[in-house]
């Protein structure tokens, strides 16, 4: 990285030196969507206090993920860069989107909308190819390393993979379709076969962090691996765990529908 250029994070940090990061806007852009939420919960298709919870709770992650020193820390390794995605993919957007926060934006353009569920098998696909893509191609050795370079790319990365997921889990949690489950267990294939990948790999692939693992006692390539083994092992159990609850909800669904039939019988 060159030496006039500070990433978005800060400069690569040393331990003891982990700083926090205090971008105004950025805060003012997180607290005015907990304010929005908060102003729209009323009405006849209100949240519930559970899922008020939960999407408070998953925004609260979300910002931390971006403000604390995991940010700063991401800049140096490779581990704490896919830490803070799956933190944010896997933890906050779930938790975001059984806030039901598309209710209330519905409500607020369409009043009178209520919580009715659509049922959307391409919906569910197309978000589950979208974010794989994103996830692959920003922990590729050139896009990885351009967001280091270049903090337009950094959001691009942000958004592209933050927006694919909470696009991904409103279909992953409101449709119990088979589409939906089978959505989730390729999500879960895939990034463990990533996760896989880049912890076999038998070379650095990140030129941005052939200098700044170093100081954590981390060679390039260890970090790489730590960070491939997160991916793998976590993010693998995490879908595998999403992944049986969306079966058992579609298999739910079809017993649901399939009692009235019975009954008339």
């Amino acid at each position: 990285m060159s030496s006039a250029f500070i990433p978005y994070c800060g400069q690569s940090p040393v331990p003891g030196a982990v700083t926090w990061n205090i971008d105004p806007i950025l805060a003012l852009v997180l607290c005015a969507v907990a304010v929005a939420y908060a102003l729209g919960s009323s009405g006849t298709a209100a949240p519930t206090i559970r899922e008020r919870c939960c999407f408070g709770t998953g925004l609260f992650i979300a910002a931390a993920s971006l403000l604390s020193p995991l940010c700063n820390l991401s800049v140096a390794l490779f581990s704490a860069r896919v830490s803070q995605h799956i933190v944010l993919t896997l933890v906050a957007a779930p938790l975001i989107v059984a806030g039901r926060p598309e209710t209330i934006m519905a409500g607020v353009l369409h009043p009178g909308a209520g919580r009715g569920a659509r049922h959307n098998s391409f919906g569910a696909i197309a978000s589950g190819v979208a974010f794989a893509i994103a996830m692959w191609t920003w922990h590729m050795p050139g896009p990885y390393d351009a967001t280091l370079r270049n903090n337009v790319v950094y959001w691009l990365m942000h958004i592209t993979t933050f927006g694919s997921a909470l696009a991904m889990w409103h279909f992953l949690i409101r449709d119990r379709s088979h589409a939906a489950a089978v959505t989730a267990v390729v999500t879960g294939i895939q990034m463990s076969l990533l996760g896989a990948l880049l912890t076999l790999a038998p070379d650095p692939l990140f030129v941005a962090h052939y200098a700044t693992t170093w100081p954590w006692g981390l060679s390039p390539l260890q970090d790489q691996q730590l960070g491939g083994i997160i991916m793998w092992v976590l993010a693998g159990t995490l879908f595998a765990i999403y992944g049986l609850a969306a079966f058992a909800a579609w298999l739910n669904a079809d017993e649901d529908i399939a009692k009235p039939i019975q009954l008339s019988r």
